[in-house]
């Protein structure tokens, strides 16, 4: 990015660390992502539509064990399903991503033509009020990086 506090050197601001944080989120899911999308979404619907947690878990896990370490990448335990007779399904996925330290709260958004993320929250435990935006996002794109197989 031309011109960009980062490249002058200059602390991210937390506009410009969510922003970077939230783009390397997606990056690092995008095979992860496209996996699920392989998945029949009538069963997918049928799976949040009934509660079918553990089902919804092993999907999600198959899915991740393509691409991520065992045990990084998690089903939170919640899930939507948006379906009418004049729309696309929309189907919205709790995940938890954990590693090196740093934990993800999110939502996958599944749906036709376009997917999304949804961070929640994102915590970085051992880490203090005084801990720079810059550290805490280098430490996001590490434990990302290192979750990877």
């Amino acid at each position: 990015m031309q011109g960009s506090s980062e490249d002058r050197g200059e602390p991210l601001n937390s506009e410009s660390a969510d922003r970077i944080r939230k783009e390397a989120i997606a990056v690092a899911l995008a095979p992860f992502t496209a996996e699920m999308k392989l998945v029949d979404v009538i069963d997918l619907v049928a799976y949040v539509r009934t509660e079918k947690h553990a089902n919804i878990s092993d999907l999600i896990k198959s899915s991740a064990e393509l691409f991520f370490k065992e045990g990084t990448l998690r089903y939170g335990m919640g899930a939507n399903v948006e379906l009418d007779w004049d729309t696309t399904p929309t189907i919205g996925l709790d995940l938890e991503f954990f590693n090196m330290g740093v934990w993800v709260y999110l939502t996958l958004i599944l749906s036709s033509p376009d997917n999304a993320l949804n961070v929640a929250y994102i915590e970085f435990t051992g880490s203090n009020a005084d801990d720079e935006e810059e550290d805490n996002t280098q430490r996001l794109l590490t434990a990302l990086q290192d979750s990877r197989l």
